[in-house]
């Protein structure tokens, strides 16, 4: 073969082999790899646990309770702020997330950063008013503190200082945050209370017979009527005569938050409450919004509660 000849087949096969190898390095660098799945890393999460159960010694039952944990609680070693978040009356443990979408809106506050992440626990509370009854024989406020508490402090990981624990409710369970948090001002930071079912000493002597022999009775007198209502039992757990005589020392513990519509029948207790804190100069924030004593004023108010109770958690 001429030389001539010869040199443009080797410059032709050295051209085509580059050519290849080009060629090969742009696939594997397009190519998907093949060393295995890619991880598809997901979102943590929050976590609701509906109806758990504790086996009471003080209430000879089991009280029930859901909680809600934050979104990285599965994925941290952290401890966490809690707030306990009580029901109204003929409502349950699941309520506040049945109709008051309390876990959406805690989910919410927290991934917008408007909230710190927190446990939010919401015990079932009966009928009680989330105390104990005049007969001492349903003692839910012993329980409260003395196993519920201590319960959800060793099951979870939550922060056990005072500072870092909160109390919350609505109607009913706004009177028992109320009269909880000035009970027992060791044991809680912060109070926030929307429409929370107080009345003046007047205005219970006036409940309607047949409402208060139902709905009252069983806690704080039996049936009775006029002045005869007005038992220890109830002077002992009414929010108005608290704020009236309770130490100031323990009132100033305590940061409280107050939330009552203004066409809300309970207005008028609340008002009083608010009156009679001033009157004692007890720092707190008053709320009256446009609404009445249903599930959208509570779910419309419950992300300002929720943060008024997170500057607790801050120093």
């Amino acid at each position: 073969m001429p030389v001539r000849r010869l040199l443009i087949c080797l410059l032709v096969t050295c051209v085509a082999i580059t050519a290849s190898a080009q060629s090969r390095r742009r696939a594997q660098l397009t190519a998907p790899q093949t060393n295995g799945p890619v991880p598809v890393v997901a979102a943590p999460q929050a976590r609701l646990l509906e109806s758990m159960v504790m086996n009471s010694s003080l209430m000879n039952q089991a009280v029930k309770f859901s909680i809600y944990l934050p979104p990285d609680y599965y994925i941290s070693n952290r401890r966490y702020p809690v707030v306990y978040l009580l029901h109204g009356y003929g409502d349950d443990e699941t309520g506040w997330v049945q109709f008051g979408e309390a876990d959406r809106i805690a989910d919410v506050g927290i991934k917008s950063g408007e909230l710190p992440p927190m446990i939010i626990v919401m015990p079932n509370g009966g009928a009680s008013w989330f105390v104990n009854d005049y007969q001492n024989k349903v003692r839910y406020e012993d329980m409260f503190v003395q196993e519920l508490i201590p319960h959800i402090d060793s099951m979870f990981r939550t922060r056990t200082q005072r500072e870092f624990r909160a109390i919350s409710g609505l109607s009913m369970g706004g009177f028992g945050s109320l009269t909880l948090a000035m009970h027992h001002a060791d044991l809680f930071g912060s109070c926030a209370a929307l429409s929370a079912g107080i009345r003046t000493d007047e205005g219970f002597v006036n409940i309607p017979d047949e409402r208060y022999n139902t709905v009252f009775a069983p806690v704080f007198s039996g049936p009775a009527k006029g002045e005869d209502r007005l038992t220890i039992t109830w002077k002992r757990n009414s929010p108005i005569t608290l704020a009236r005589s309770a130490p100031e020392s323990d009132l100033t513990k305590v940061r409280w938050y107050i939330d009552c519509g203004d066409d809300d029948a309970l207005s008028i207790g609340n008002s009083m409450l608010h009156l009679a804190l001033l009157n004692r100069r007890i720092p707190h924030e008053y709320r009256v919004r446009d609404g009445a004593h249903t599930w959208t004023y509570w779910r419309t108010g419950l992300p300002d509660a929720l943060k008024f109770i997170a500057q607790s958690f801050h120093r």
